[in-house]
This record gives C-alpha cells, structure tokens and sequence, in this order.
C-alpha cells in the first residue's frame, strides 16, 4: 500500500463487538461506533504528530482498529530504506516520470509526510513549517493542473472551431470554383460568338469586295465601250 512509506505504530484495537451500546436502538438513528479515544499518555510531539498525519480507522469482523503515526525517531538506514522503498513503489505503480501523474504525487506526498514526521520528532516547529511549505506546494500543483485542463480544453476548443472554420472555407473555395468554371464556360460561349461573327464580317467583307470589284470592272468596261463607240463617231466627221 502507499501508506506503507509512513511509518505507523501497531494498530491498537478500540472497540469489539462487546463494547456496543446495549438496549434497543433508536428508530431513525442508525447504529455508530464509539468515537475513538486519544492515545494515553500523548506527549506534545505525539499530538502534532496525530494533527500532522491523522491516525488510520478501519472496521475489521466489527471491531474498531486504529493506527497510530510512529514517534520513533528515525536512523540514516530509516532514511536510506524510504528511498529504496520509494523508488521500489514508483518502479511498482509504474507512475510516469514526468507530466502530471497522481500516482507519483501520491507517493511522493506520502514520502514528504515521512520525511516530516521524521523532523517533527526531533524539532515540532520545523516539522509544522515544513507542513506549511508542503501545503503551498499542493495548492501550487492544484493551481498549475487547473491552469493546464484550462489550457487543454482552451486548445481543444480552438482545434473545434480551427477545423469548423476549414469545412467553411473548404465549402467557399468550392463554391468559388464552381464560379470560375462557370465563368469559364461563358467566356468560352463569348469567345466561339466573338469568333462566328468575326468570320461572318469577314465573309461579307469578301463578298461585298468582290462586288464592288466586279462593278468596278463593268463600269471600266462599259466605259470602254461608250470611249470607242464615241470615237467611232467623231472620226467620219473630220474627213467631211
């Protein structure tokens, strides 16, 4: 368990089966366990100790066990042993190493209310400060994990509107597609009218030049005539 880096005392038993209250129960009330009576004899280290780390409760076969904090002070081989018992946990729980990870926070938490359990016992004022700063901490990790699920849902948020603003700008550059082929086709429709009509210009720009060039010819030729037939007349008139 992760309680286990905590070192605790021997459960102590509080109440059994025959410590429950005798006569008959109230109707409406259910049936509660006696509350459970302070540690004989607690010296003032020991009671900020149980105000620092709160003694364990569990019910077990109707008997009420409670556990204790340990007021033992703790040797270089207590600390050595939580290090290799945290980094067996760690190992264990395979809790990331990095990122947010509650179980690592769990662990970790559990080891820093070790660690001031340890400190308590030999200085209580620094154990309570250390207290302090590890709350601090908590509320920091709190704010940060806050400030990041914001940062998370914000992202998501503008992914959603990202991509519903690509599906409508997919949709307008379809449309404006379907304009340009549109457009293209009427272009191509003026371009071939354009087209019939200059090759009919030019049609009737041959004929009507054609034309004109057979009149022009007639006329040269009809003059032509009317020249000779003139001439024809006038010459027996000089011999008289």
């Amino acid at each position: 368990m992760f309680g286990d880096i905590v070192k605790y005392d021997n459960p102590v038993l509080v109440s059994s089966n025959k410590d429950k209250f005798k006569g008959k129960t109230t109707p409406g009330k259910k049936n509660t366990l006696p509350p459970v009576d302070q540690k004989p004899g607690l010296t003032q280290t020991e009671d900020i100790l149980n105000s620092i780390i709160p003694p364990r409760e569990w019910t077990e076969n109707g008997q009420l066990w409670v556990q204790y904090v340990s007021s033992t002070p703790a040797t270089r081989l207590d600390v050595i042993n939580l290090q290799e018992k945290l980094d067996q946990q760690l190992q264990q729980r395979q809790a990331r190493e990095t990122g947010i990870c509650p179980v690592r926070e769990q662990l970790y938490n559990f080891c820093f209310e070790e660690l001031i359990r340890q400190v308590t016992i030999n200085c209580a004022e620094r154990g309570l400060l250390l207290l302090r700063i590890k709350d601090e901490l908590i509320m920091r990790i709190a704010a940060y994990q806050t400030l990041y699920e914001s940062a998370v849902a914000f992202g998501i948020r503008k992914a959603l509107q990202t991509e519903q603003g690509k599906s409508e700008i997919e949709a307008h550059i379809g449309q404006l597609e379907g304009d340009v082929k549109d457009l293209e086709r009427q272009v191509q429709e003026w371009k071939l009218k354009c087209e019939a009509i200059e090759k009919r210009e030019n049609e009737r720009r041959e004929a009507d030049a054609k034309k004109h060039k057979e009149e022009v010819a007639y006329l040269e030729n009809y003059a032509k005539q009317l020249k000779q037939q003139l001439e024809s007349f006038m010459v027996p008139g000089k011999k008289t």
